[in-house]
């Protein structure tokens, strides 16, 4: 991506153009689970447990903290930095989210790969914060996002009923019908920008209304 001629979060699927697994596809919302559950364990915050042994204290953690938004925020406001070790946890947690995403969307057939980026491509631009990043802006986007929200709540409706034709399709024919996948990839497009923008704080430029 050069800078000026694309937006700095680029999003897309490859399209599947070859018979898709019609049995894995019909229990799709079962065979999802084990790595839904990977995907909850680094995602979804901590937990633990703590023991004591004399005058030792131990404690054991599970999970990680997920996509990081309140660190990135403060070092932007008062160091105008964004380290560089964030930006990749945070790229590379939103790429296992998305193919998780697109397996249950049923846009690839093949099992989501914790680390392999298979049909989903998605790239962040790495911003350099005092050039590219206004240190007060990270204190305001989220507010600024409202509109595409609001867009947001239709789209991922209307790709909901689009994800449930497709499976239709699929166990009939075999084939994600091409129109329904650019439609739910656009959306998946627009909803990946939004969050970079107003949650991960990697751009200061605001999304287009567009599935493109």
């Amino acid at each position: 991506m050069e800078a000026g001629t694309s937006y700095p979060v680029q999003y897309d699927v490859d399209y599947p153009d070859r018979p898709l697994n019609r049995l894995t596809t019909f229990f799709r919302i079962f065979t999802v689970i084990p790595i839904a559950i990977v995907l909850g364990v680094v995602d979804g915050g901590t937990s633990g447990w703590s023991t004591e042994a004399g005058h030792q204290a131990h404690w054991a953690a599970i999970g990680a903290g997920g996509l990081l938004f309140f660190g990135p925020l403060l070092m932007i406001v008062f160091r105008q930095k964004y380290p560089r070790w964030w930006f990749d946890w945070n790229q590379e947690l939103l790429r296992f989210e998305n193919r998780v995403g697109a397996y249950v969307a049923l846009l690839d057939d093949r099992y989501p790969s914790t680390d392999e980026h298979q049909s989903v491509r998605l790239e962040l631009r790495y911003p350099d914060a005092k050039r590219d990043l206004n240190r007060w802006l990270p204190l305001v986007k989220w507010f600024l996002a409202i509109p595409h929200y609001i867009v947001l709540v239709f789209l991922v409706i209307a790709a909901l009923f689009s994800v449930i034709f497709a499976w239709f399709a699929i166990l009939f024919t075999g084939r994600y019908p091409r129109g329904l996948f650019d439609f739910v990839v656009g959306v998946g497009r627009w909803a990946n920008r939004v969050g970079a923008y107003a949650f991960l704080l990697v751009t200061d430029e605001y999304p287009p209304f567009s599935l493109s």
